[in-house]
């Protein structure tokens, strides 16, 4: 015990003496801010205009606490664990940003403390180039005032929807406690290029290796992961912004996809529909996962509209895919729609409600959720939701019939 307290006590004196040293300029270039300033941003802004003066890190993080006053039911045939009002497990994030040279930065998220996994790991990390002067200065200038480059082991881009979801203990995104049904999210090796113009269009393209948990061994499915996305994002007035896009994900002949399983952080809603007798914790709890296997394609549409304080989020995602041993692909379809209402001088109020739904050939979910937020400061934030989730048509075993609601309640830090 001594030494577990001597090691967290040397860690926090560390980062202490990193956030005297590197912190007394916290922002970087070109670089989407963790706290209430980085609501509603999507892609990393883009800015040609350098404050590089020398490598500088930013050591940041972000951590949650939740109470969850869940019940659950089905149809009896599998009977379901109690559940408790309680709290959840903190969860914990380790941010590294670190400004490289003129136009480059890099990125490594650490989870200090996530539900699946009681030792820290790393999430992914990777290098952003927006200039190309630190190989040779004015090097394609003129192209790189509208590109951006991405290299690592990364959560790849598909979609607007990982945008604003939970990841792990950075929750200041999202303003509602759970992520989707199909929570789309996956982290491999992989590179992507944007280009933006002036007048608000934009596009990327991506390509990965279609594997989250890497290796070397050959086989028959070393097939890749091919990216792309096209959209649309201007401030039309004072008042109205309007973004839409559209985007893509498919995969060769991969061992497994896990486009919507690579969260290996959890869900928040803990235990729900699990049965009594289940040998180990589902950490994926009230989530679904179609299984695809290999061969798959994603499209996910996403239109934002924000009028003053009053904001709509929607998602269109359409995917489908097949094991080796399937003949005929599967499908499973998500819509959802968010409608957010901010509030108070700084917009630091907010109320919402959002549906969503997935139709599947295993059955059909849907799901509501009300919240209320508020952020206390930049970096804090507190979360209230009711939501609702049911099962029909064609489940079985423990989500015959399920369903699962109540109370949430999270807490939020971010800097």
């Amino acid at each position: 015990m001594r030494t577990i307290f001597k090691n967290v006590v040397i860690f926090g004196l560390m980062l202490t003496g990193l956030n005297f040293y590197a912190q007394n300029k916290r922002s970087l270039d070109n670089y989407r801010q963790p706290d209430k300033h980085g609501v509603n941003v999507f892609e990393a802004p883009k800015d040609t205009v350098s404050t590089f003066d020398g490598v500088k890190v930013r050591v940041g993080g972000a951590s949650t606490l939740q109470f969850q006053a869940l019940d659950h039911d089905n149809s009896g045939a599998v009977p379901l664990v109690e559940l408790a009002k309680n709290f959840n497990l903190a969860t914990a994030n380790l941010d590294l940003d670190v400004a490289l040279a003129d136009g480059v930065r890099m990125h490594l998220r650490t989870y200090l403390s996530s539900r699946h996994h009681p030792e820290p790991y790393v999430k992914g990390g990777y290098f952003q180039i927006d200039k190309l002067d630190f190989i040779s200065e004015g090097l394609l200038s003129d192209f790189m005032k509208h590109a951006t480059i991405k290299i690592g082991h990364m959560e790849n881009n598909y979609g607007d929807a990982h945008f604003r979801r939970s990841d792990n203990a950075q929750a200041m995104f999202n303003p509602f406690v759970g992520n989707l049904i199909m929570d789309a999210f996956t982290t491999e090796v992989g590179a992507e290029l944007y280009y933006r113009t002036d007048m608000g269009l934009f596009g990327m393209v991506g390509f990965a290796n279609g594997k989250l948990n890497q290796s070397t061994v050959k086989n028959d499915a070393n097939g890749a992961s091919f990216l792309a996305k096209l959209g649309y994002d201007d401030q039309i007035t004072e008042d109205l912004r309007f973004r839409l896009t559209g985007s893509i994900y498919t995969t060769g002949s991969v061992a497994s996809s896990y486009l919507y399983s690579a969260d290996r952080t959890g869900s928040r809603y803990y235990h729900v529909m699990q049965a009594a007798d289940a040998s180990r914790d589902d950490f994926r709890s009230g989530r679904y996962n179609p299984k695809f296997g290999n061969k798959v394609t994603a499209l996910m549409f996403n239109p934002f509209v924000k009028f003053k304080g009053l904001e709509f989020f929607g998602t269109v995602e359409l995917a489908n895919g097949r094991n080796f041993s399937e003949v005929d692909r599967r499908h499973a379809d998500q819509y959802a729609g968010e409608l957010v209402y901010r509030f108070g001088h700084t917009e630091n109020f907010y109320v919402g409600g959002r549906y969503n739904a997935v139709n599947a050939e295993e059955g059909d979910i849907s799901r509501y959720n009300f919240a209320a937020g508020w952020f206390m400061t930049n970096n804090i934030l507190l979360k209230a939701e009711y939501m609702n989730q049911d099962y029909d048509n064609g489940f079985a075993g423990a989500l015959e019939d399920g369903e699962f609601n109540g109370f949430m309640l999270e807490a939020v830090i971010s800097f």
